[in-house]
């Protein structure tokens, strides 16, 4: 049987420079939790380190947390990637890593933490998260589905880091799976804005990097459960499967 899904799929974790501290694993998930979100995804700046963390937290939760990372082109295009298993995540992770210079400076940018399950800090990321790597915008969407994952464009609606603020348009061939608009535009307004790129499917997440702004963004997909593949089938429109909320 389908049903209506909640899903906010594009959370920050304080492994992210510019995330507050408090949204540990813990925190997003009894926030999300608390927000009845059915579905979230950890998309921290260009790493994953801790999608695992999140994930082991929502054990015994009604949540399904997908592991995911916001990669940033060299182009400085954001791109969300999710995916179904950490593993394909780290993979993606460790191109990533090969192909992004620089240290970070926590004064400038903020603290990149590490933490497990229980909030306990395992460390601190040393590289420059909130850098661009130097893969372009195709490569990047190439590889999110080389380790079978979901490309979708973040933010189409800003002007900095969206693919048309800082392309000035949507390369005709690039492979994406959806388009994301920020919880500052309307469905309406963007369908109406984006016209011209109506063959992609329009969600909407949060891209929350306070624990308050966690659903503020959100889609209702209809699906028969609460897995990567379900959501995989409702971006294609397929077996009934798809976005509720784009009108």
């Amino acid at each position: 049987m389908l049903k209506d899904l909640k899903a906010d799929l594009h959370i920050h974790t304080c492994l992210s420079p510019c995330g507050d501290l408090e949204m540990s694993p813990q925190g997003i998930v009894k926030e999300a939790v608390k927000k009845e979100i059915d579905l979230i995804a950890i998309c921290d700046h260009n790493s994953a380190e801790n999608s695992g963390a999140v994930i082991k937290a929502s054990e015994r939760r009604e949540l399904m947390v997908l592991p995911g990372i916001e990669v940033a082109s060299k182009e400085e295009v954001h791109i969300c990637a999710l995916f179904e298993d950490v593993d394909d995540a780290l993979n993606m992770q460790s191109l990533i890593y090969d192909n992004l210079e620089g240290e970070n400076n926590e004064d400038a940018f903020g603290m990149q933490v590490v933490a497990n399950a229980e909030d306990e800090v395992l460390g601190f990321n040393r590289k420059l998260l909130i850098g661009a790597t130097s893969l372009s915008v195709e490569m990047v969407v190439d590889s999110i589905h080389f380790f079978n994952g979901l490309a979708i464009a973040a933010h189409i609606d800003r002007e900095r880091f969206g693919i048309i603020g800082q392309l000035g348009f949507i390369p005709p061939n690039l492979r994406l799976d959806a388009l994301e608009i920020s919880p500052k535009m309307k469905m309406e307004e963007a369908q109406v804005r984006f016209s011209e790129y109506q063959k992609f499917p329009f969600l909407c997440s949060s891209d929350a990097h306070y624990l308050n702004d966690i659903g503020k963004g959100a889609t209702t997909f209809l699906l028969a459960d609460t897995t990567f593949e379900e959501l995989r089938i409702a971006l294609k429109g397929e077996g009934d499967r798809k976005i509720r909320n784009l009108k």
